[in-house]
């Protein structure tokens, strides 16, 4: 186990291999592309900050090549901060760059399908162009973030929504990436919203949703 590695997550799904194979190759270019469609990640943290301004712990659930812990790192300086991701290959990527932050930063390998049971529970949770990826697995990784959070923490949400056109949301499909709207309601009902906001992209081509919810009582 490498230095920054938390134990094993054990989960596993009929997805996880074809996931683990696509982000075996996408890890070495995640960071150079996705910035051209992944929009909404920079307000999301800064939403995040005015949800929780000074938080203990936080976790970032499908956390990749670890962009987001790095920012978050540096937002929240006194925070530590855990992730969480199904890809090893991308967690290499996410140990290199948060190798200087030691342990306030910890990674998971494994699927987010239960509660991670941190003692006294997390701030912050941020879920970031994950799970509309987990096809099977979202509702169980929204009923672990409501688990994982503290009384009255909160959820940070950034990922696509729906398409009106056909060939994108089978494109996107093909890309393990589901776009139906599905997401929106689960986090309404599960979460009391104080953000809920639909954005558009490249003129409507796609809806993304930004949402911060605090943990119901």
């Amino acid at each position: 186990m490498k230095p920054n590695d938390a134990p094993h997550v054990p989960r596993g799904s009929n997805t996880v291999k074809p996931l683990e194979k696509y982000y075996a190759f996408h890890s070495r270019i995640y960071d150079a592309t996705r910035w051209s469609f992944l929009f909404g990640r920079t307000a999301i943290l800064e939403l995040a900050r005015a949800a929780e301004p000074n938080p203990n712990r936080i976790l970032e659930v499908g956390c990749g090549t670890g962009r987001n812990l790095v920012l978050l790192a540096r937002l929240f300086p006194r925070a530590h901060l855990t992730g969480v991701d199904l890809s090893r290959s991308m967690l290499d990527v996410a140990r290199r760059k948060t190798a200087a932050y030691g342990p306030r930063i910890s990674l998971h390998p494994g699927s987010y399908d239960s509660a991670l049971g941190q003692t006294g529970g997390y701030d912050l949770v941020l879920c970031s162009y994950a799970l509309t990826m987990f096809n099977p697995g979202f509702a169980a990784a929204i009923a672990a973030a409501c688990a994982d959070l503290k009384p009255n923490g909160h959820i940070v949400f950034v990922d696509f929504h729906t398409s009106q056109w056909r060939w994108f949301v089978r494109w996107m499909r093909f890309n393990h990436v589901r776009m139906d709207g599905h997401l929106r309601p689960l986090l309404r009902a599960n979460f009391i919203p104080v953000i809920d906001k639909l954005h558009q992209a490249y003129g409507g081509c796609w809806e993304y949703c930004l949402f911060v919810g605090r943990k119901k009582p």
